[in-house]
């Protein structure tokens, strides 16, 4: 029998009592039923002779690669990931899909099969309400196969990524009667609000990715389009079935999402990469699935993720295996948004209050994509602008990742680790933004409203570079810290989100501040 690889990352280790757990999770035994139930995986494996690390260095020093280059130079050789394929497929697993450059493989199995072949426990474990079949302990793979297999996700689907947005109760009493018929900001404020309006383009020739579970209905779109006196153009948005599954229905983020960030690019194409479930099986599977369309969308140049988990409820290789895809989006040239969570500076694991640890949250903690927080923006019916830091924005220190070369020398010096925000955009859920759902005007706020803004930024800042004659923009943080103090940013200097204050220049509640996009068409390089 060939000695077997354990990987101890790949999961949290749920203790073997059953009921209530520390974590606060509901354990008991799986029953023969669910042993039937088809779990998808996701395998990622690195690349020998630590290509990453040579891949990364070159991102943080500003370089934009062809796609076609990164499979090429930094993959998986065929004959490394062959005997994964062949042992799965004798394992009775179903390959998904390939990642042309080798690095992801998903594949499906019976629970009984994946128990067999992983040699893993599997339990029932409630969380939120929802029961899910799950790995109790590590998996394994005999060491001929797992060569160069870096980690398994998808072994513990009841952590998921949690929805970043807030709605706004109804208003009530007289006095908001005109206000609430169809309440919240709209995107020419905000346009005006960061030197937006006015720079001569609409994200013409530029695409925006949405990775979310679901999609919105096509007459909201057109309805919120209407209220902001924008043209109907429901074309324009395509959605991606990941999973080829029926899609949950719409709840408000999807909504959020789509609505603004064509609403503030209104010349951008939007693809809508729904997953079905906020699982990080699933998510991995959307970035995959962006990174195989890059070849056929030169456009897509930016990606908006309003989701994100604490990190101290992660299992270390599901952010190893996130973060390789999102450095190789980031080599590409496409900026992925993500906002910070709505939570403050110590998330729960519901991501929907404070009480968890001090931490930040990932997706916006990992160092190829910029990290969004959130502020409150009171808009005067002259035009004044008053603009503080928002309680509920998260932010502070992230525990997987050193510093990156770009943030050293631009914000606090005394912390190793990577910062987050980058950069912040209002999020005030009581100033919030119009969105219509299932045909009514309500009003959003949370985190999930600055990502796909700031998307749509990039979409004119792209655009109007290529319509000058630049190249599209390479990864953005390096470029955007090098222009800390400057006209591109209006720091934000007042406010807190609990453990972090805003001061004079970088904090870990707004970043770098909140943006002047005209500046920025005009300054970076």
């Amino acid at each position: 029998m060939p000695a077997r690889k354990l990987f101890h990352d790949s999961v949290l280790e749920i203790p073997v009592q059953a009921g209530l757990v520390p974590s606060g999770l509901n354990v008991h035994a799986a029953m023969p039923e669910h042993l039937d139930e088809l779990m998808t995986l996701s395998f990622s494996l690195s690349p020998p002779g630590g290509r990453n690390e040579e891949l990364e260095e070159r991102v943080n020093q500003g370089e934009r690669i062809p796609i076609q280059d990164i499979q090429r130079q930094y993959g998986v050789p065929a004959a490394d990931v062959a005997p994964l394929i062949s042992w799965l497929k004798d394992h009775h697993f179903t390959i998904r899909y390939q990642a042309p450059d080798n690095t992801s493989i998903q594949a499906s199995a019976a629970a009984s099969d994946v128990a067999k072949a992983l040699r893993v426990e599997l339990v029932r474990v409630t969380s939120d309400g929802i029961t899910y079949t799950a790995a109790r302990n590590a998996p394994s793979l005999p060491e001929p196969v797992a060569a160069n297999v870096r980690a398994i996700v998808g072994l513990q689907p009841f952590r998921q990524a949690h929805k970043h947005s807030r709605r706004r109760p109804l208003r009530r009493g007289p006095a908001d009667a005109a206000a609430a018929a169809a309440p919240g900001y709209r995107p020419a404020d905000l346009l005006r609000a960061y030197g937006a309006d006015g720079v001569g383009v609409t994200g013409e020739g530029q695409t925006i990715a949405i990775i979310i579970d679901t999609a919105p209905k096509q007459a909201d779109l057109s309805a919120f389009w209407a209220l902001s006196g924008l043209a109907d153009n429901v074309g324009r948005v395509e959605v991606i079935n990941v999973n080829s599954l029926p899609l949950p229905a719409a709840s408000g983020e999807e909504s959020l999402d789509a609505q603004w960030a064509s609403g503030i690019a209104p010349g951008a194409k939007v693809r809508i990469y729904a997953t079905g479930t906020l699982s990080f099986a699933d998510i991995d599977f959307a970035l995959d699935r962006i990174l195989l369309d890059l070849s056929s969308e030169p456009g897509l140049r930016q990606v908006s993720m309003s989701l994100g988990l604490g990190e101290a409820y992660m299992a270390p290789g599901e952010v190893k295996t996130e973060h390789a895809k999102l450095l190789r989006l980031a080599a590409a040239g496409v900026n992925v948004f993500v906002s910070t969570g709505d939570a403050g500076s110590n998330p729960d694991s519901t991501g929907h209050s404070a009480g968890g640890p001090l931490q930040a949250e990932y997706e916006s903690s990992d160092p190829c994509v910029v990290g969004v927080s959130g502020t409150t923006l009171k808009i005067a019916p002259d035009g004044t602008i008053r603009e503080t830091a928002w309680s509920g924005t998260g932010g502070g220190k992230s525990s997987y990742f050193k510093r990156p070369s770009w943030q050293v020398a631009h914000a606090i010096k005394s912390v190793s680790h990577r910062l987050v925000p980058d950069v912040s955009l209002t999020a005030d859920p009581n100033y919030g933004a119009l969105v219509v759902l299932n045909g009514d005007a309500v009003e959003y706020g949370g985190t999930s409203w600055s990502a796909p803004v700031w998307a749509g930024f990039c979409a004119l800042i792209n655009s109007a570079r290529e319509k000058s004659g630049k190249p599209a923009l390479a990864f953005l943080n390096p470029l955007l810290y090098q222009k800390q103090g400057t006209a591109c940013f209006r720091d934000i200097t007042s406010g807190s989100n609990g453990a972090y204050d805003c001061t004079k220049g970088y904090d870990m509640v707004t970043g770098l501040g909140v943006p002047n996009v005209q500046q920025l068409i005009h300054d970076l390089p």
